[in-house]
């Protein structure tokens, strides 16, 4: 959520945002149409409410043939009052539904544009040159079913389309991987949580989930309405709801390990072959509390942190700008690492950071003391591994006979454990 006092001095830098996301620039005004009547509205209720006070307190000191007419007009205006506070409740409603509906501010810096209007910051490593090497590499599915690590079939049999089962080296491989990422994260002084994957509806309406990805959102039927997250950053920025932070010693960085779950609604015909748009997958992700003039540089830490990592596993990739067109409601500015997928011939998506500067907290009342009060804190997020990318690993580090090389990094985590070689499925 915005900052009202920021829309009524400043609704043209809100309009303007609102264009570049490509959403309706004519929900500023009516923020600020609400806003007004709200406040009208609840002036009217004040001011009624403190004259019945008024009224009450002479009917106590009123002689015997006063007190009569008194009463008769602190009952006509106990209606007047009751009109007046049914206005205020409506007008506040209206003006909260409009004020919810706004996306957070996009950064100046974001490229305009949507999906494809990205801009490339860089580009890292060297894409393998398969053909000189003598062979046609295998998709991450033909690698994961050939070392006996991905199988599919099996399911979907259990759980539908667009669920797996990771078996054997492959499931150690995800394991390794993810730990890996939190041994970074304590390196980095983050502390590790372990999160909930399910919250309560005011909690995911709070981090912005529910506004233009709702239907990627599985909830459970009544009686419980609670939402299963997507990613553990829902959970940790519920974590602090309705709390105030004591940030003078600086950001409060947590790495949430969690399940996820995503529908992938209107990805039909979009990779429904292997692991890389799925209903269930495990993930390690930052979510950093900080002062809001600090949040700057704590995204570039951020981003940091995912290319670290990206270096750890050894696979080609790219760091892009996202378009404001293509960014979450919570999003002021976000960047993708994608990393090399040879099969494809083009870069997937790993990791994203964004900086939701102070609208999150906003939503959730989450404050830091500052010399005049509290003001809402800077709440930032950022992939630092995934299920998916078994995906990148097994593709770029695969050998001609179908093995797969464990990158340097993670062999300790895997017991030492070099290459991956082809295998059969027990029985």
């Amino acid at each position: 959520m915005l900052d009202i006092q920021f829309i009524r001095e400043h609704p043209e830098v809100v309009k303007e945002s609102q264009r570049k996301r490509g959403e309706s620039v004519e929900l500023v005004d009516e923020v600020l149409r609400s806003d007004e009547v709200r406040r009208t509205s609840l002036k009217k209720y004040e001011e009624a409410r403190a004259k019945q006070k008024e009224i009450g307190k002479q009917v106590a000191k009123a002689a015997a043939d006063e007190k009569a007419a008194l009463i008769a007009q602190t009952k006509e205006l106990s209606e007047q009052v009751s009109a007046y506070k049914a206005d205020a409740d409506t007008a506040n409603e209206q003006y909260t539904t409009a004020m919810w509906q706004l996306s957070n501010i996009v950064e100046p810096e974001a490229p305009e544009g949507g999906e494809d209007d990205y801009v490339v910051v860089k580009k890292v490593g060297q894409i393998r040159d398969f053909a000189a090497e003598g062979f046609e590499p295998k998709d991450h599915l033909t690698l994961g079913e050939g070392v006996a690590g991905i199988d599919m079939k099996r399911g979907v049999k259990v759980s539908g389309s667009r669920f797996y089962f990771l078996r054997g080296d492959i499931a150690r491989m995800q394991i390794a991987m993810l730990t890996m990422a939190v041994d970074q994260a304590h390196e980095h002084d983050f502390v590790l949580a372990i999160t909930p994957t399910l919250v309560r509806p005011e909690v995911m309406r709070g981090t912005g989930f529910l506004n233009s990805h709702a239907d990627e959102i599985y909830r459970l039927r009544e009686p419980d309405e609670d939402y299963l997250v997507g990613t553990s950053e829902v959970a940790l920025a519920g974590m602090h709801e309705d709390e105030i932070l004591d940030l003078s010693h600086g950001p409060l960085r947590y790495c949430g390990w969690s399940s996820c779950y995503r529908r992938e609604a209107g990805a039909a015909g979009k990779d429904t072959t292997g692991i890389i748009r799925v209903h269930q997958f495990d993930k390690v992700e930052m979510f950093v509390y900080c002062k809001p003039e600090d949040s700057y540089e704590q995204h570039k830490h951020l981003l940091a942190m995912e290319e670290e990592m990206l270096g750890k596993v050894e696979v080609p990739y790219r760091v892009i700008d996202t378009a404001a067109g293509d960014l979450g409601s919570s999003a002021a500015r976000k960047f993708d690492c994608e990393a090399w997928v040879p099969t494809q011939g083009r870069y997937r998506e790993l990791t994203s950071t964004s900086n939701c500067t102070q609208y999150q907290a906003r939503r959730l009342n989450i404050r830091e003391r500052v010399e005049n009060g509290t003001e809402p804190v800077a709440t930032l997020n950022g992939t630092l591994a995934t299920t998916r990318w078994l995906v990148a690993i097994m593709e770029n580090h695969q050998q001609k006979d179908g093995s797969i090389v464990v990158p340097k990094a993670m062999r300790p985590y895997m017991g030492g454990k070099e290459v991956i070689e082809p295998t059969t499925w027990e029985a």
